[in-house]
């Protein structure tokens, strides 16, 4: 039973992230497509800088709870797509854009704003199909073929879903926070992305039918059908509220979105966690892969504790900067653009 409830705590956690830091990580990888001056560029960063850090926070309780809950996949993971893993960290640093003012140095850190927001994006989409779909990994945890055995056709189909997710997802909050032509390219950029979300899911949802075992579960147990009549009726949401400017609506539907679609994943996976294509007998599950019953049981009163500071963490973070974000909030001037005073 333990094994279980902290199967769908991870996949909560991980579900809470993708809805927290998607959005930055999409704007950051549309930052020069939806701003064509470091002044609409500093307002776009703007909306997103006061949240990078409280959003990451959920990044690390599901890499805390994976080590301490699931350590074999934890290290299987780690092991074998460390490369992989490390990029994604490198990609999550942009911080030192306003140690200086120099444009130079202003525009060589946008640029790592867009690189770092962009791979981990596209490192996420890979790394999860592949948990999908399974994985090359031995009776060891060894992943046989090296990490280029996780690029393949399913994987891509999981980067084109995170990317049309997270952009979507980030094009309406700098809805959200903007006013003015920003808020209205942000708008008419986001009907643009619904339309890749769309092909995004319609692609993914028959490819996970021939490239994993997800709709297992879901055909023997129907009830379940409701996750995936909640993202369809999230998603039509959305454009419902693009077209009446509803943009805080279309976030939270966005938001639902994702949440849904990640627990739909983790459920269809269920009780698998990293499935081996090599032999079933080797694919790492909730019972073969977890901490000692009393390791559980002290980590679900160590999550009792955190998991509500952080909520309030990051709903004081999400009050105090709740204002859509000014132009005074973004001084600038033609020979200098400036940090937010």
């Amino acid at each position: 039973m333990l094994p279980t409830i902290w199967f769908f705590i991870w996949a909560v956690l991980w579900a809470v992230f993708f809805m927290t830091d998607g959005y930055n990580l999409g704007l950051g990888s549309l930052l020069f497509f939806v701003t064509k001056t470091q002044k609409d560029r500093r307002l776009a960063i703007s909306t997103m800088a006061p949240f990078w850090d409280p959003n990451q926070v959920w990044l690390i309780a599901a890499g805390g709870m994976t080590f301490a809950v699931f350590p074999i996949v934890y290290a299987t993971l780690f092991s074998s797509l460390y490369l992989g893993m490390m990029l994604l960290l490198f990609g999550l640093i942009f911080e030192l854009r306003e140690k200086s003012d120099h444009p130079v140095w202003k525009k060589f850190w946008d640029g790592s704003l867009v690189f770092g927001s962009f791979l981990p994006t596209i490192l996420f989409g890979i790394v999860f199909a592949n948990l999908f779909c399974g994985m090359p990994i031995d009776a060891q945890g060894t992943l046989r073929g090296g990490l280029l055995a996780i690029f393949h056709p399913y994987a891509f189909v999981g980067a084109l879903l995170f990317f049309a997710m997270f952009t979507l997802h980030g094009l309406l909050w700098l809805a959200v926070k903007t006013q003015g032509n920003l808020n209205n390219l942000a708008i008419s950029q986001a009907k643009n992305f619904w339309w890749l979300m769309l092909v995004a899911l319609i692609v993914f949802l028959p490819a996970s039918a021939f490239a994993t075992n997800l709709y297992h579960n879901y055909r023997h147990h129907p009830i379940l059908l409701i996750f995936p009549i909640i993202i369809i009726a999230a998603l039509i949401l959305i454009r419902i509220f693009l077209a009446t400017k509803s943009t805080w609506k279309a976030f939270f539907a966005s938001a639902g979105m994702i949440f849904f679609i990640t627990i739909a994943a983790f459920t269809g996976l269920y009780p698998n966690i990293v499935p081996s294509t090599l032999n079933p007998s080797y694919s790492l599950t909730i019972q073969n892969a977890a901490s000692s019953n009393l390791t559980l049981k002290i980590m679900l009163i160590v999550v009792s504790i955190f998991v509500p500071i952080i909520i309030l963490y990051q709903a004081w973070a999400n009050y105090i900067f709740r204002n859509k974000v000014s132009e005074k909030e973004a001084i600038y001037d033609e020979t200098s653009p400036s940090v937010i005073k």
